[in-house]
């Protein structure tokens, strides 16, 4: 069975990027420009991990990560935050919160593949 992935990131060249690498890995891949986009998506698949950035518009990373773990539905889905936020105090925030990986761009895309493989073994 394909694994499935929700992309969540309003950059244009990061979505492009890790799209193109994770379906090239046999994933399935759902995209969402913002938290809210990724909401929609939730309420009808459900991917084996989120790649969430946390600053975008309208429903932000922290938002779309509180949805998922506080949703009957999707609180089981592994959450990794994708973020330029690289603050100690962020990280901590993202770790009480409940994400499962903490990853700061910029990024290699290879290591990003690597650590979803981790959480999905």
């Amino acid at each position: 069975m394909k694994k499935k992935i929700l992309i969540v990131d309003d950059e244009p060249n990061i979505v492009m990027s890790l799209e193109y690498s994770f379906k090239k890995k046999d994933f399935e891949v759902f995209i969402a420009r913002d938290g809210s986009e990724a909401i929609e998506i939730l309420k009808s698949k459900t991917p084996d991990v989120v790649l969430l950035d946390i600053m975008m518009p309208n429903v932000d990373g922290y938002q779309t990560l509180e949805y998922i773990k506080s949703n009957q539905d999707t609180k089981n889905i592994k959450v990794v935050f994708l973020t330029a936020k690289n603050k100690e105090a962020d990280i901590q925030k993202g770790i009480h919160m409940g994400v499962d990986k903490y990853l700061v761009k910029p990024f290699s895309v290879k290591k990003v593949i690597a650590e979803v493989n981790e959480l999905i073994v």
